[in-house]
């Protein structure tokens, strides 16, 4: 797998070519990463959940940046941890807190997900 990276300067067929990788990125996170995997699920369940209450325009716009901040987050920290496993693959005490503080990005914005999700679906289901 030794395939030379030419950078395509183009602007056209760069942005083509970027979007293309930022897809397959995508695809390999839904596809290998767990905890996407289960946030992906939980990202369809509130889309059903979104059509069948009828949310408005507004916390429709709020559920689909909740869930993108949540899988965007999720990436960053997903990439941050395999970047870290490569330098040092054996346990390391800086390599274990720079890991915690990834992780700890995605819970913020878990706690940011799931408050929104409650002030959506909450006064729905009691009302």
């Amino acid at each position: 797998m030794n395939t030379k990276f030419e950078k395509d300067n183009a602007f056209f067929t760069g942005r083509l070519k970027s979007v293309g990788f930022a897809f397959k990125g995508a695809i390999k996170l839904i596809t290998t990463e767990h905890s996407v995997m289960v946030q992906s699920c939980i990202a369809i369940l509130l889309i059903v959940a979104g059509f069948y209450f009828h949310i408005s325009k507004t916390d429709w716009m709020f559920q689909i940046f909740a869930t993108g901040l949540v899988l965007s987050i999720e990436g960053l920290n997903t990439a941050i941890e395999k970047v870290a496993d490569f330098i040092h693959p054996d346990y390391h005490e800086r390599i274990g807190f720079i890991k915690d503080i990834a992780a700890g990005a995605v819970f913020f914005a878990a706690i940011t997900a799931i408050s929104i999700g409650l002030m959506i679906y909450l006064p729905i289901l009691f009302n």
